[in-house]
């Protein structure tokens, strides 16, 4: 079992989490679309090159963004990992995957 923790927009949250429960992250025994928020204040500048979805190259952007955190089978990563990127707005979005402890 895997945990998936990403950042995202508040207004994004719930395109992100569907595309995610679509592909089966987020099911915990005989239940689905399981997941835990926390809201915050996200930070970041884009650097030139960047192609920014919020702000502008060289500004620092704050942001309230949501915490989101999932489990999944070891088995779906790469498809998780691509539903993630491909349904969230930023062009490199912040996220980690680790190894959950089973009893």
């Amino acid at each position: 079992m895997l945990k998936l923790t990403f950042y995202v927009p508040v207004e994004f949250k719930e395109v992100v989490k569907n595309a995610l429960f679509d592909v089966g992250v987020g099911r915990i025994g005989n239940y689905d679309r399981c997941s835990f928020e926390t809201e915050g204040q996200g930070q970041f500048r884009a650097l030139e090159g960047a192609n920014p979805t919020i702000g502008k190259v060289g500004d620092v952007e704050k942001i309230s963004e949501v915490r989101v955190e999932m489990v999944m089978d070891d088995h779906i990563l790469s498809i998780a990992v691509k539903a993630l990127k491909n349904s969230h707005p930023y062009e490199t979005p912040a996220y980690d995957v680790v190894k959950c402890m089973e009893a």
